[in-house]
């Protein structure tokens, strides 16, 4: 009898730990997939920044060139306008480097997808039975310090990103793949179907 009772509670601790482990699964994919996203808004944004520097820049000359060229004071006045914008917009560029914070998104998110691939793998073990749960937990906990260490130099996300990530998730399915596309990168010895 009592040995049944110990079965039922390791079978209840093993449940409550895949349960942990699928949580903190789910928090690394979304986590991934919104630095991802930060990262492709911020190289947006800066492309169309850029793009803006180039076209004040060609105005303000073109201006500058009108007003030598006897368009007058309204050529100067164009030039005067169109060079504020340009300073205003290298300003901005001086204070946020958005290529600096792309490339830090993108960073926490290739930190981020070996943790989510460890997690994965670590919950396959935990339903292969094959290793003790004290193994698992002590993997977890590492798991945790790795996770806490991305966190913790990783920039901030916006909202904006994660309903981008949460679409790329839910929607367009991201992270799920049929056996068929999986059969496709497989030599045929190895396919499912």
């Amino acid at each position: 009898m009592e040995t049944h009772s110990q079965n039922n509670d390791m079978s209840d601790t093993r449940a409550i730990l895949e349960g942990q482990l699928r949580e903190c699964f789910g928090r690394v994919v979304y986590s991934h997939k919104t630095h991802e996203k930060c990262a492709d808004i911020l190289l947006s944004r800066l492309a169309t920044i850029k793009l803006w520097q180039i076209i004040l820049s060609a105005m303000t000359t073109g201006g500058f060139i009108a007003a030598i060229c006897g368009a007058g004071q309204i050529g100067a006045l164009i030039g005067i306008l169109v060079s504020t914008a340009l300073l205003t917009l290298n300003a901005y560029t001086k204070n946020y480097n958005l290529g600096e914070l792309s490339q830090k998104h993108r960073q926490a998110g290739a930190d981020l997808w070996i943790i989510r691939e460890k997690y994965f793998s670590l919950i396959t073990d935990l339903r292969m039975g094959d290793k003790p749960t004290e193994a698992l937990q002590c993997e977890r906990d590492k798991l945790q310090e790795s996770l806490h260490s991305v966190y913790s130099g990783a920039p901030s996300t916006t909202y904006q990103a994660y309903k981008k990530a949460q679409e790329a998730l839910k929607q367009l399915e991201d992270m799920t793949f049929s056996d068929e596309e999986i059969d496709a990168f497989l030599p045929k010895e190895l396919k499912k179907v």
